[in-house]
């Protein structure tokens, strides 16, 4: 079944330097329960995208279908988890979880076992009372998890969450994250540029090209779970990943820095093949 389908979207923003593509006719689909992760070169559009998805922008031209209707404006049927988390500072990690719920019309009681259940999913439980600025970076994070979770979306959007986090921590969310698929079936579409991270979550990876965002190819991931980020396997489809997002990759310093200026090669990248995980 087919949760969330992107037909022919395109979208440019108009700039001091006149128009600028940012995506340019992607279509995909991902199925209920599935995790797509989204990578690509820096400025390719990934966080454009999710954001037409989630309802928070609209497309220049295409559409997005949620179950067969059009995505027009933010819903609650599709939590959004930002990189910054956005939690209200004057708010505990359980009133934070809880927010969703009043706005819903759920009775004070029943929100705060519910917001309570959700940060124990997050392994967040004893830190209920505790306000954000008495969290850490990766314990903020948990909590927007744990916010938009609460809600009970059919699908949970993505953007880079983890990419502020020390590298522990992310290997801690890495091993949440997978519990939460299995305790708690969720469509989830993750926007990454950290191919690891990618090859480590995703059912399927979708690669998006320089900018204009294109998509140029799709990879099922057969790892079997749970994954960890320094396995041999995660390790090789890594590796894989980051040889096709090459190209990509120059375009996209071509247009960012002054001169031709590239790092020099270090011979671990090899052509990649249009599975991951398979003969391992």
């Amino acid at each position: 079944m087919v949760n969330l389908s992107v037909n022919s979207v395109s979208k440019s923003f108009q700039s001091r330097q006149g128009l600028v593509a940012a995506l340019e006719n992607v279509s995909l689909e991902v199925s209920h329960g599935e995790f797509v992760v989204l990578i690509g070169p820096s400025g390719c559009g990934k966080s454009t995208l999710l954001n037409i998805m989630a309802g928070l922008d609209e497309a220049t031209s295409g559409h997005v279908l949620e179950n067969g209707v059009d995505v027009k404006t933010p819903s609650r049927n599709r939590a959004v988890v930002f990189q910054d988390g956005g939690l209200f500072p004057w708010f505990t990690a359980q009133q934070n979880v809880a927010f969703g719920l009043k706005q819903m019309g759920i009775g004070k009681r029943e929100r705060e076992s519910l917001a309570a259940e959700y940060l124990d999913l997050v392994h967040l439980g004893r830190f209920r009372h505790s306000f954000v600025h008495e969290l850490s970076g990766g314990m903020r994070q948990r909590v927007a998890i744990a916010r938009a979770l609460a809600v009970e979306p059919q699908i949970l959007l993505m953007d880079e969450p983890f990419s502020a986090l020390d590298a522990q921590t992310r290997e801690d969310l890495y091993a949440i994250m997978q519990e939460i698929s299995e305790r708690k079936v969720r469509t989830v579409v993750f926007v990454t540029h950290n191919v690891r991270e990618a090859a480590c979550l995703g059912d399927r990876v979708i690669l998006l090209s320089g900018r204009p965002g294109r998509v140029v190819a799709e990879y099922p991931v057969r790892i079997s779970r749970p994954r960890f980020v320094d396995d041999a396997n995660v390790a090789i489809a890594a590796n894989r990943l980051a040889a096709a997002m090459k190209e990509g990759v120059a375009n996209a310093r071509k247009d960012e820095y002054d001169d031709d200026w590239h790092p020099k090669e270090i011979g671990l990248l090899h052509s990649s093949d249009g599975v991951m995980g398979d003969s391992i």
